[in-house]
């Protein structure tokens, strides 16, 4: 077995996953006009009816604020040796790479093996790093719309407390509110795709428990994540059948 992630990553992933699905569906309450509620009215009315609009915007804004506070901590804790490691390999693109293993891999999944075989198609994925084309643009979008939610929110905060009384603070405000509505609805779009491509597509079982346990298979390692563990040899200088170290988040 091949230690992949470390017990903080562990945890600020399941951390964020929790409080990414809770603000998203507290958020989603909030929209009151029944033109932008992509849920339905009858979410809006469940939680009126539970603690009140009032205590829903209160439970949204704590949510956040703790949200934002322990990952201000995670930056300081963990930023050399977690943090910006996995920015450099999620914004490390290889467009040309990426673009063909996202194509070939959402055939795979359409097709199959049998199916893409009987169409004469060639489905192998260029080699992947730490993370795959998939993950990597997942993570972006998480990162970026997080920064913009984070941002825009605590602007919202602001001008919730303070009041809007000026043609200028109003134009903030719609900014920072537009901004937030993007960035949330950009990401209720990835975040199912992540959630199957990570836990239901097949072969994926064992990323899905390293979440967990922090270990993957080697042979697992080797056959999706080849340039990471010949990166891993070469550092360490050992075979590849070997146990090997976390070196990576």
């Amino acid at each position: 077995m091949i230690r992949r992630h470390s017990t903080s990553a562990i945890f600020m992933h399941w951390f964020n996953a929790i409080f990414w699905i809770g603000l998203l569906f507290s958020g989603f309450a909030l929209l009151a006009n029944p033109s932008m509620q992509p849920v339905g009215m009858w979410w809006v009315e469940l939680w009126n009816g539970l603690i009140g609009a009032e205590g829903l915007l209160q439970l949204h804004l704590v949510a956040g604020f703790i949200w934002i506070g322990v990952y201000i901590g995670y930056i300081l804790f963990a930023g050399r040796r977690e943090v910006w490691p996995f920015l450099q390999e999620i914004f490390r693109l290889s467009p040309a790479s990426d673009l063909r293993w996202c194509l070939r891999k959402g055939l795979w999944l359409v097709l199959g093996e049998k199916g893409a075989a009987r169409l004469g198609l060639d489905l192998s994925l260029p080699p992947q790093g730490f993370y795959n084309a998939g993950q990597k643009i997942a993570a972006v979008i998480a990162v970026l719309t997080g920064v913009g939610l984070a941002g825009s929110g605590l602007v919202l905060a602001a001008l919730a407390l303070n009041g809007v009384s000026s043609e200028n603070i109003r134009y903030f405000s719609e900014l920072a509110l537009f901004t937030h509505f993007a960035c949330a609805g950009l990401m209720a779009v990835v975040l199912p795709v992540h959630i199957y491509m990570a836990a239901l597509a097949p072969g994926e079982g064992p990323a899905l428990r390293s979440m967990f346990t922090g270990l993957v298979p080697e042979g697992h390692a080797a056959e999706h994540n080849p340039l990471w563990v010949k990166t891993l040899a070469d550092t360490i200088g050992v075979e590849q059948d070997h146990e090997l170290p976390d070196t990576h988040r």
